[in-house]
């Protein structure tokens, strides 16, 4: 028997469509109900990649004792939190004040019928362990409380409420906007170095790429420091199990501080901004490590993540065959099997097998082990030799390892995920001269025009032809920053002309006009517990950081003040939280650069075959507050952008205001 999670399409609810727990999804029916009845509400948050949410739903959900304790105490909501961000969003912050400790996946949340929480967790066990207790003892109390105990749990939900309405900011003070920030955000960053390994903090270590991009961002400005951090940074992490040396791309974090063994699941939202960073790194440092990790990226995305009308797919699970790392890992023996004995000699100490086990005492989970100059020295072979053993080896791996149960693929996809891809893809193929990936780019936004733009509005979800979900803030700005990424990487009108719709919905749907900033919610979004406000970076960067560098960058393009307006209030609402913890704030920290130095806006326009060859020259000479549009004869402008034809490739370069003589010396930018 099927419960109603079966009339859903995401992927981690149907998981739990045959579960014994009476589910529903997140919505009316089900916040009624606890209404009627006076039951507490058992929110269950999750994701179908997630490794301990697939444990608890197997000793719990799938459990008939457990599930009729749930479905006689309880009403039970699952949630999907790739679905519903704003949802999580909330009940992660509650998890925060009421347990007094980071939250995470499975998240385990009762509350009132009214949607306040008085209790919550994580992972919980059907019977005690790990120090935890058992899920059927838990829910007794829980239940017990609610109804032996309702005055205090309805004193202590009205000090909950409270706490969360005081997560926004104040209001912003009179304080004047100042490039200080930056010089604190370095010193936190240098602080919390770890010179050996790289990264930012003990394990488990996570990419946090927004902290990568302030690095990378204030090296082209110079800091000689920022560039060794970042560099070092993304090198260690290339270098590490967390890149799937095989198959390419990156997993969600790694458990050890060497960035050897990750959580194995790979998040379409991490690659995104990872494709970006080492595309960058390798246009500073010419060091052929970063192109290649972000060509492995490029090569698994449109391998394994691509749909069929262009758009991406959201995650691969972290399991397969109900282990964890199972499809990824491996033994000498295995190896050795598919490989010729020169292979394995230079495979071998490359990827570490040769070096005792470092997946759970049995297993090898490939690294960069060793370089190849110095394997191939050891064994008396050239490099090019070595090399090209290491290339076969490598194929052989990959060939073998495709014939094992592949982990599973949650194929919905998302427009706010699909957009940090978007973005990457273009600002990679502009950067590492790949017109392929830019039309990579371009069909994936084709994909979210025809697909998820429905009555002048986003959706958030598509899965099985039905685009569905009010979009939040982070469809609308991640959306506009990867439309912008994709004109200067190769220019459509249509593009343009869209991420002028985007904004203007970005502005009249999200803008907290009185106070500045944006909603995390649209303003006829259903009401919640709480209306978020959020500024500061975590795994993906903050949809408040974005649109205001977003919204900045199209407003110098365009010479829109509403634009520029809109972002000057959010950086000022957020200005005192940024002063407080800078290095928590890169995006918003790029777009203040950008407000205390307007970027300068170059078009250059020309016959379409010379201005390519043009295009590629000047991509090495841009600053990286600088924008480009190429834009060959025969394609429109917006009026203010509006440039003649011209027989050869023609600059016109304005910043601040002021706009130089137009010039065909394009060694001039």
């Amino acid at each position: 028997m099927s419960n109603r999670l079966a009339r859903e399409t995401s992927p981690y609810l149907l998981q739990h469509a045959d579960n014994p727990v009476d589910w529903y999804p997140w919505g009316p029916e089900a916040l009624a109900l606890a209404q009627q009845e006076d039951k507490p509400i058992l929110l269950s948050i999750g994701y179908s990649a997630c490794h301990w949410c697939h444990v608890m739903a197997h000793e719990c959900f799938e459990d008939a004792e457990v599930a009729a304790v749930m479905n006689r105490l309880f009403v039970n909501i699952k949630v999907d939190r790739e679905e519903r961000p704003d949802l999580d969003q909330i009940y992660q912050t509650a998890h925060q004040l009421l347990a007094q400790r980071g939250g995470g996946w499975p998240l385990t949340v009762f509350l009132a019928p009214d949607q306040t929480p008085f209790f919550a967790g994580t992972y919980f066990p059907k019977t005690p362990r790990y120090r935890l207790p058992g899920f059927v003892d838990l829910m007794e109390n829980v239940a017990q409380a609610w109804h032996a105990r309702r005055d205090e749990v309805l004193a202590q939900n009205e000090a909950v409420r409270a706490a969360l309405d005081r997560q926004s900011p104040a209001p912003a003070g009179q304080g004047a906007l100042s490039d200080k920030p930056f010089a604190e955000a370095m010193r936190d960053l240098d602080t919390a170095f770890d010179p050996v390994w790289g990264g930012f903090s003990k394990p488990p270590k996570f990419p946090r790429p927004g902290e990568l991009f302030f690095l990378l961002r204030r090296a082209r400005l110079g800091d000689d420091r920022a560039r060794e951090l970042g560099l070092y940074t993304l090198t260690k992490m290339a270098s590490g199990g967390v890149r799937d040396q095989l198959g390419g791309g990156f997993c969600r974090y790694s458990v050890d501080e060497r960035w050897a063994i990750p959580h194995f699941e790979k998040m379409l939202y991490d690659n995104g901004p990872l494709l970006q960073l080492y595309a960058d790194a390798w246009a500073m440092s010419g060091d052929t490590r970063y192109r290649e990790a972000a060509e492995d990226i490029v090569a698994w995305l449109l391998r394994e993540m691509r749909g069929p009308d262009g758009g991406f797919f959201s995650a691969l699970d972290a399991d397969s065959e109900g282990e964890e790392g199972k499809f990824y890992v491996w033994t000498p023996d295995q190896a050795r099997a598919v490989l010729t004995d020169e292979e394995y000699a230079v495979a071998a100490p490359v990827y570490g097998f040769d070096a005792p086990p470092n997946f759970e005492n049995a297993h090898w989970n490939p690294i960069l082990a060793r370089p190849l100059a110095e394997v191939a020295a050891d064994l008396g072979v050239s490099p090019e030799r070595a090399a090209a053993r290491l290339a076969s080896a490598r194929a052989k791996l990959f060939a073998a390892r495709e014939n094992r149960v592949r982990p599973g693929c949650d194929d919905k996809q998302l427009t706010s995920w699909n957009a940090l891809m978007i973005a990457g893809l273009a600002h990679a193929g502009r950067v590492m001269n790949r017109p392929e990936w830019m039309a990579e780019a371009q069909t994936a936004l084709d994909f979210l025009r025809a697909r998820l733009w429905r009555d002048d509005r986003l959706r958030a979800s598509y899965k099985n032809g039905e685009a569905r979900l009010n979009a939040y803030l982070d469809d609308y700005a991640f959306l506009l920053d990867a439309l912008l990424e994709s004109v200067q990487a190769a220019y459509r009108p249509t593009d343009l002309d869209w991420a002028v719709t985007i904004a203007d919905a970005l502005l009249a749907q999200f803008e907290d006009v009185e106070s500045g900033g944006f909603f995390f919610t649209s303003h006829d979004h259903e009401h919640l517990l709480i209306r978020q406000k959020p500024g500061y970076d975590q795994a993906m960067p903050s949809g408040n950081g974005v649109a205001a560098f977003a919204l900045q960058r199209l407003g110098h393009l365009l010479g829109d003040t509403r634009y520029l307006d809109a972002a000057e209030r959010c950086l000022r609402y957020f200005h005192a939280q940024i002063g407080q913890q800078p290095v928590a704030y890169p995006g918003l920290l790029a777009a203040l650069d950008e407000w205390l130095g307007a970027p300068r806006v170059i078009v250059l326009r020309g016959p379409a075959p010379a201005l390519e060859a043009a295009g590629r020259m000047l991509a090495s000479r841009l600053g990286v507050r600088d924008m480009l549009l190429a834009v060959p004869n025969g394609m429109n402008l917006p009026p203010v952008l509006d440039k003649p034809e011209t027989p050869v490739p023609t600059l016109w370069v304005c910043s601040a205001g002021a706009c130089q003589p137009p010039t065909t010396v394009l060694e001039t930018v």
